[in-house]
């Protein structure tokens, strides 16, 4: 296959990047730009631990080829979310809420609640709820990662402590 250039801001950095038109963007991520946090789980599109968000947009990385991309698109991955230094208030929320356990699923949660409150800063419980019904957890129950999200939100009104 051909392979493709494109121009992408991965992480707030604007980077020229080429691989295959059919290579799988998680495999562009995690071998060729060496951003390992996106996890591969089923491979099928799924789990969603494989997401990452595209112009703002929660997408399964395992499904989509790099050559679906467009110069100028924004991708961010889990390691986008906070800082070298310094954890988002999502991932502030994961940790005070202990809605990480085996870490598995947790890329996934974070950029699937991210994305929803990217469009919806202030969600409901059942809103949060089928935001994240297309990623699968096996260790948490789910409760601990809805009330972190939550917790997120009524922070970013200036509501939580």
């Amino acid at each position: 296959m051909t392979e493709l250039i494109r121009k992408i801001t991965i992480n707030g950095v604007e980077k020229l990047i080429a691989a295959p038109a059919d290579r799988r963007l998680i495999d562009v991520l995690r071998h060729d730009l060496s951003l390992p946090g996106t996890k591969e789980g089923c491979g099928e599109g799924e789990c969603g631990a494989c997401s990452v968000l595209i112009n703002e947009r929660a997408v399964a990385s395992c499904l989509m080829l790099f050559g679906q991309l467009a110069d100028g698109d924004s991708l961010v991955t889990v390691e986008g979310l906070g800082g070298a230094d310094h954890l988002s208030p999502l991932q502030e929320a994961f940790v005070s809420e202990g809605a990480a356990q085996c870490g598995a699923c947790t890329p996934g949660m974070l950029i699937a609640a991210q994305a929803l409150l990217i469009n919806n800063p202030s969600p409901t419980r059942d809103e949060i709820a089928r935001a994240l019904a297309g990623n699968l957890c096996r260790c948490t129950g789910y409760a601990k990662i809805i009330e972190a999200v939550e917790l997120c939100a009524k922070r970013m009104k200036g509501e939580g402590a």
